[in-house]
């Protein structure tokens, strides 16, 4: 496996919670994701602009605690938001940023067996963005870490970093 060149990395929190984001509700994990991949993106592209082959990845141990949840208490006899089922997939809230950004390359979502160390990008998310590399799929890979933190307790992290072959 070749090793990887590091384009870009972001770490949030930068100090405030992430902003809203149209078509996702009830959980800041959808928001997160978007705000540091946007930030990364950012630094390592400047403007979307004309197509990139560029993979997604995103690797959370623990997922959108807050849409599962919500889910849980609608399905105990209340009327469900049809926007959570749609948010409740990984995949979506990584079609929103490649739509954004024209991204054309693989997505992906993993669940590593073990949340990654705050800041840190999981090894095994690493190691599957060398392999979408050597596909030839995508010229570059943006990998995502993302937690959400427990209610009243911590706070979310993410940290992006955009991968190419080294």
């Amino acid at each position: 496996m070749s090793p990887l060149r590091t384009l870009a990395t972001v770490h949030w929190p930068p100090g405030e919670p992430p902003p809203p984001l149209p078509g996702f509700s009830a959980s800041t994990f959808n928001p997160l994701v978007a705000a540091v991949a946007e930030r990364c993106l950012a630094t390592g592209y400047g403007e979307p602009g004309e197509p990139r082959r560029t993979g997604l990845l995103l690797a959370s141990a623990g997922g959108d605690r807050a849409t599962a949840l919500a889910i849980d208490t609608g399905a105990a006899g209340h009327r469900m938001p049809p926007l959570l089922f749609f948010q409740s997939n990984p995949n979506a809230v990584l079609g929103h940023v490649a739509a954004r950004w024209g991204l054309t390359g693989p997505v992906v979502a993993i669940s590593p067996p073990e949340a990654a160390a705050p800041g840190e990008v999981p090894p095994d998310a690493l190691e599957l963005a060398a392999l979408l590399l050597a596909d030839g799929d995508a010229d570059q890979v943006l990998v995502i870490a993302a937690e959400q933190a427990e209610p009243a307790c911590g706070t979310d992290r993410a940290t992006a970093v955009l991968v190419t072959a080294g």
